[in-house]
């Protein structure tokens, strides 16, 4: 079976699966998330599996896994109809299939230089992205303490930067330096996710700030791996830090 046949079943299965999660009941709706989670991990083992070495079980399969938790959750808050049912579950088989070419493309270039490589790395941070959004949207409307708060985000941020990170390179081995870029930046974005938790700031206007740290974290980090951090480019991620920074107090409800 050829591999994008093999893309196309499992983006089918995880869409249908994804439906099945919305008519679990609600006390064991966690549960089958969970489930839900580990077949996505899986699914996307049996789609990938002919170029896994090393490392890649855990900067290429996470992803997709964390981007099928992150829709199963994010599902798990919007209205009980068959319209929105059926859009998000068609989205979210179109973004399955385009992110395991991206995976795929980053197993086959690790070998060799492809000219999709720079695509690849821009759909990567946009499901990166996106995956952060809709975890965080879904924690934050929890309105849980700021330190657990604080630990989710840790735990959900640290693999999206490790594979992030990694996909500039496409090293056999993390060292030293991805661990500790990867630890920091967890540790950033988990302190940003406590302190936000004390202002009077909506729950998805919350969330779209920490992912917008998140853009900027691992832009200026991914252009200082690929050695194209030039002043204009600092300038750029500064002058949208600052958008971002005016953004968040324009957008307090203050009483």
């Amino acid at each position: 079976m050829r591999r994008r046949e093999k893309f196309i079943i499992s983006s089918i299965l995880l869409a249908f699966g994804l439906l099945g999660v919305q008519y679990v009941s609600l006390q064991f709706r966690f549960i089958a998330i969970l489930i839900f989670f580990i077949f996505s991990y899986l699914v996307s083992v049996w789609s990938l599996y002919e170029d896994l070495y090393g490392v890649e079980w855990l900067t290429i399969i996470p992803l997709p896994a964390m981007y099928g938790m992150a829709v199963s959750l994010f599902y798990f808050l919007l209205p009980n109809n068959w319209i929105s049912r059926i859009f998000i579950m068609a989205l979210f088989g179109v973004g399955m299939y385009a992110l395991y070419l991206t995976s795929n493309i980053y197993s086959v270039a690790k070998s060799r230089t492809i000219q999709l490589l720079r695509a690849a790395h821009t759909i990567g941070l946009l499901f990166t992205l996106l995956t952060s959004t809709l975890i965080t949207n879904f924690v934050f409307s929890l309105h849980l303490e700021f330190w657990l708060i604080g630990l989710l985000f840790f735990l959900i941020h640290f693999p999206l930067f490790l594979m992030a990170l990694w996909s500039v390179d496409l090293q056999p081995k993390l060292d030293k330096r991805m661990w500790l870029a990867t630890i920091i930046f967890a540790l950033v974005i988990a302190e940003f996710g406590m302190t936000i938790s004390f202002f009077p700031v909506s729950v998805w206007n919350a969330s779209l700030l920490t992912t917008s740290l998140c853009y900027i974290l691992l832009g200026i980090l991914q252009n200082h791996l690929q050695q194209r951090l030039f002043r204009n480019t600092i300038f750029e991620y500064l002058s949208f830090a600052g958008l971002v920074f005016v953004s968040f107090f324009l957008l307090l409800k203050w009483k």
